[in-house]
């Protein structure tokens, strides 16, 4: 809950840093993310973004998996960053992730396949995060 409040106070800022924020995961709800007191900012829409190890009989298959909860009140496109740090702190992975015209209250869902070879010890990060009107 510090980690939410924490992030949306340097978002509510506005101070252009760059930092990471550690991704949320399948147990962060809507419903903690409202309880605070501030309006809820366009970072909170990213509900999770998460590893998905689907790996079996040997062969690695990881996959990035999310769910986007558009609470403004126009269709909007979101935008973001990641990357995946392992134990160490070395970063394993990097990309960006694209969701398009989501209505308002619209929940959607997306996936997308890496490179890793494991997912112990990483850790994913979202290193820039944007909302913009739909057309």
């Amino acid at each position: 809950m510090v980690v939410i409040a924490i992030v949306v106070l340097v978002i509510a800022l506005g101070d252009g840093d760059e930092s990471t924020t550690p991704a949320p995961s399948a147990s962060t709800t809507p419903a903690t993310q409202q309880q605070t007191s501030e309006p809820a900012e366009e970072r909170a829409d990213l509900i999770s973004f998460q590893l998905d190890d689907r790996s079996q009989a040997g062969i690695t298959n990881i996959w990035l998996v999310w769910t986007i909860k558009n609470s403004s009140s126009e269709k909007s496109d979101y935008s973001w960053e990641w990357e995946a740090v392992d134990a160490s702190g070395t970063r394993v992975a990097n990309g960006s992730q694209l969701e398009t015209h989501v209505q308002p209250g619209q929940t959607a869902k997306g996936e997308y396949p890496t490179t890793l070879k494991s997912v112990k010890g990483v850790k994913l990060n979202i290193t820039s995060f944007n909302r913009t009107a739909s057309y």
